[in-house]
């Protein structure tokens, strides 16, 4: 008779147990997987995760950036373009089909317990042996009513992502309000689609290096003092205050900024850079073993697709690691 060897120990680990076994007290249930974040990078580890018959649980804050893009035109396999809520509920569904589980809260806080990670949320703590940040950030916005932006944004008259839609912009006259090197390359980047450039600064001139502005001046690209007040929808046009007077334009870009959503990671002392982006190597390993960072609270491309193939090389990387702690067998 084929002898049949039973880890206990893995078996209780992963599946838990109700009462008491031989010897054997009840233990905690410790899982395989938690990912944070249900972004394109998130639910895309997800999908991978889960299909390596890990355990997987990913925690959606509801707050994903790439679900309000009212649609993309630049992602590959959608020739029509797909709108970034319906990309987001896509992947929802396909991570769920291969097993994995949705948790709708957010996660306030990431502790470590030996080599596995505590999650800490509203409503309790689980236990997990690996960890995938794909946390992303969250864009600065101009001074604008909520509901305004939000009808902007659908409208394509406010637009974040230059490299995204540039080209729905072309031959329009744009708007980039910013300042510093960061509006200047902005503004530079959209020239290549129109003539009509304003680039929007605090004062005149701001933060601007003497090159900086020679260039803008060469190009075309007119510069004033901005915003004076709120910005504010007109028909088809977002109007801006200035110190010129209202400016009228086919569409806004904010380059204001963002913040990194890495806290989790800083708290629990991984490595940062000095803008807050969590340091990954080759893999997407963090500095702490079995934590893992994917999309774009990494310093990246800030693309869908890119967040995607950063997503796909951390859940491999995280599952060959798991490897190497246990047996993974079924």
């Amino acid at each position: 008779m084929t002898a049949v060897r039973v880890d206990l120990h893995m078996w209780l680990s992963r599946f838990g147990t109700k009462g008491r076994i031989g010897n054997f007290c009840t233990m905690p249930r410790i899982r395989d997987c938690a990912i944070i974040g249900a972004g394109a990078a998130g639910l895309t580890a997800a999908i991978y995760v889960a299909r390596f018959h890990l355990e997987t649980t990913v925690f959606d804050g509801g707050d994903s950036r790439a679900a309000s893009i009212p649609r993309t035109l630049n992602h590959a396999g959608f020739p029509e373009g797909i709108s970034g809520a319906d990309l987001i509920a896509r992947m929802h569904r396909q991570a769920m089909r291969y097993g994995a589980h949705i948790e709708r809260q957010r996660v306030i806080r990431l502790d470590r317990a030996g080599e596995d990670f505590i999650v800490v949320t509203e409503t309790g703590e689980t236990r997990f042996r690996s960890v995938l940040l794909a946390t992303g950030v969250v864009n600065h916005r101009p001074d604008i009513e909520a509901s305004s932006h939000d009808r902007a944004l659908a409208q394509g008259l406010l637009r974040y992502c230059p490299i995204c839609d540039g080209y729905e912009v072309t031959d329009k006259r744009i708007g980039v309000i910013g300042a510093g090197s960061h509006g200047f390359k902005e503004a530079y980047f959209l020239r290549m689609y129109s003539r009509d450039v304003t680039l929007i600064v605090p004062e005149c001139g701001s933060g601007l290096e003497a090159g900086e502005r020679e260039t803008l001046g060469k190009l075309g690209i007119r510069q004033v003092d901005g915003p004076r007040g709120q910005l504010r929808i007109d028909g088809t046009h977002l109007i801006v205050p200035t110190a010129a007077g209202e400016l009228a334009f086919d569409s806004v870009y904010p380059a204001l900024g963002s913040k990194i959503c890495s806290g989790l990671a800083s708290a629990l002392g991984a490595a940062t850079s000095e803008d807050g982006c969590i340091i990954v190597d080759a893999h997407q390993r963090t500095s702490i073993a079995g934590l893992y960072a994917a999309g774009d609270v990494v310093r990246g491309l800030d693309q869908i697709s890119h967040a995607m193939g950063e997503a796909g090389v951390a859940a491999t990387a995280l599952r060959n690691d798991l490897a190497e702690r246990r047996a993974l067998l079924r």
